[in-house]
């Protein structure tokens, strides 16, 4: 099995007293092939100006994660049926909710993908969906999580 890796640096700034909650939540995901992703909590977790608007937080991370893997399965099958996806593009959001143990979860992530195929042959809605079902059920991130996921494929562009 492989090991995958990310180094999270967090620093008190000097100024911030830390104890009574007011200290900066910006740090830094460093991942091994170089790419340094300025990270926060969410604005909606805490409040401005200890989140970053500009950063990405967890739980975007964690949608944009389910959705990424979904499209690398998707275009994987799709190539391997011999269609050609020109452009896949994913407007996917995570909602925030409550589990049956009171605690906050992102209990739901729609994944809505819009895929653009070029070529004389094309798939039918119902080959689309049969590769949106195959792409979930492969998705490693997807079989790793509790959380209910949804996908309303848009279709063709």
């Amino acid at each position: 099995m492989s090991t995958h890796t990310a180094d999270i640096l967090w620093q008190r700034q000097a100024h911030e007293p830390f104890v009574d909650q007011r200290y900066s939540r910006q740090h830094l995901w460093r991942f091994d092939g170089g790419v340094q992703v300025p990270a926060s909590s969410s604005p909606h977790v805490v409040p401005r100006p200890y989140s970053a608007d500009a950063a990405v937080d967890p739980e975007e991370a964690f949608v944009a994660s389910l959705s990424s893997c979904h499209m690398l399965w998707f275009l994987s099958l799709a190539a391997e049926a011999g269609w050609v996806v020109e452009r896949y593009h994913d407007a996917a959001q995570g909602q925030m909710g409550r589990n049956a143990q009171g605690q906050l979860v992102v209990s739901l992530v729609t994944l809505r993908p819009l895929v653009n195929f070029s070529g004389p042959r094309q798939p039918t809605p119902q080959d689309i969906q049969a590769l949106h079902h195959r792409a979930h059920q492969a998705c490693f991130i997807a079989n790793s999580v509790k959380s209910e996921l949804r996908i309303e494929a848009q279709g063709l562009a």
